[in-house]
């Protein structure tokens, strides 16, 4: 009966955690192409329990990692002049002091020295893996191409860089909307995508499908107690009654 316990436990602890990654995809419903996520499960081996018919396998509830879905959320027009948006395949790189990072989140901006930066400070890449620079002191509107080329005024001043995986795997998540490559696979030039200026991608979060999942896992949950619960009861009801035997 113990390992009825174990395996409700254990199916409580995924399901914990289940209802963790919905509540972040939910509050993640409006950041700037956040893609939403769902936590794999496995079975997991465990000890063999021993019957009055042999020993019989018992399997656990186990986490098998967190699956992304990299489609592409809804553009959105801002008509800023740093804002762009991918249409298509790819991410935009930046350079963090820990590295080369990856992002769908085109919210740009320039720092004190005119360089182009995420929002964090972190410096947008271009195609050569150089930075962009807008000089302060020049006028002229500031362009942004559909394949990628910044200008000011008449001037090209350089090219945002936009770049895919062959298998999106090679992907890792780091925090602030940011992934780094976890492989050695190498990221190659997403010619095919567009660039939007003036436009932000959204999430791919369907806010009424996660809390429909949300209720769904919630029921799970309470189902799992009340049978830990009834379980539990006959384990003491047993005990209980062998000690009378035995008295």
């Amino acid at each position: 009966m113990d390992n009825t316990l174990y395996v409700g436990l254990s199916r409580q602890m995924v399901l914990r955690r289940e209802m963790d990654v919905i509540a972040n995809n939910i509050s993640n419903a409006d950041t700037n192409g956040f893609k939403v996520e769902n936590l794999m499960t496995k079975e997991v081996d465990g000890a063999p329990a021993f019957t009055q018919g042999g020993p019989r396998p018992v399997k656990f509830v186990g986490e098998d990692g967190v699956a992304r879905d990299f489609s592409q959320g809804g553009l959105r027009r801002t008509d800023a002049t740093f804002d762009v948006g991918i249409e298509g395949q790819g991410f935009f790189k930046v350079t963090t002091k820990n590295g080369d990072r990856f992002t769908r989140d085109g919210h740009f901006r320039t720092d004190a020295n005119g360089v182009l930066t995420t929002q964090g400070g972190d410096a947008v890449a271009d195609d050569g893996g150089g930075q962009i620079t807008i000089d302060p002191n020049k006028s002229g509107p500031i362009t942004i191409s559909a394949d990628g080329i910044v200008s000011q005024g008449t001037e090209r001043v350089g090219k945002i860089g936009v770049y895919k995986f062959d298998s999106l795997s090679a992907l890792e998540k780091t925090g602030d909307n940011l992934y780094q490559n976890a492989s050695n696979q190498q990221p190659t030039a997403a010619d095919a995508s567009k660039i939007r200026q003036g436009m932000l991608e959204g999430s791919n979060v369907n806010p009424i499908l996660q809390i429909t999942r949300m209720i769904e896992v919630n029921r799970a949950y309470e189902q799992t107690t009340q049978m830990i619960s009834a379980q539990s009861d006959l384990s003491r009801s047993s005990v209980s009654r062998l000690g009378k035997l035995n008295s």
